[in-house]
């Protein structure tokens, strides 16, 4: 029997080498200690009680211990989306109705329309509130 739990955790290796969790890795470890208790009885039950209680136990043992060195950082936004809450400036006049109009912002020139479909003329400081596709997403800077 012990072929078994030695196979059943080879492939449990297999699939966590597969996955980017580190949960199947437990279930292996598992099936290794099952392995070690069906050298000492043949009794399935036992064994099988064995792999779910030790797997149990060392996911949720180990569950705070991995979350402590897989702490994801806070993501970095990039490309169109780093633009967001910038301030920029109109260079032609925003025209929501027709589409039309222009902001600079980081030397970088986007077409723009201005939020909840407001008019805003040329020179005006706008925040860029949101990018839809290709264009900006533009409210004027209240002073």
């Amino acid at each position: 029997m012990w072929q078994i739990w030695l196979i059943i955790a080879g492939v449990c290796l297999i699939i966590e080498i597969m996955t980017v969790g580190f949960l199947i890795f437990w279930f292996s470890i598992g099936a290794l200690l099952a392995m070690i208790v069906s050298f000492f009885t043949s009794n399935i039950i036992i064994q099988t009680t064995v792999f779910v209680i030790s797997s149990t136990i060392l996911i949720f043992a180990t569950k705070p211990f991995v979350k402590k060195f897989a702490r994801q950082k806070d993501s970095v936004q990039t490309n169109v989306y780093s633009s967001i809450g910038k301030i920029g400036i109109v260079t032609q006049d925003i025209d929501s109705i027709h589409s039309i109009g222009q902001v600079k912002v980081d030397g970088e020139i986007w077409s723009a329309i201005g939020m909840d479909d407001i008019n805003i003329p040329q020179g005006t400081q706008v925040e860029i509130k949101e990018i839809k596709g290709v264009k900006a997403i533009v409210a004027p800077i209240k002073k």
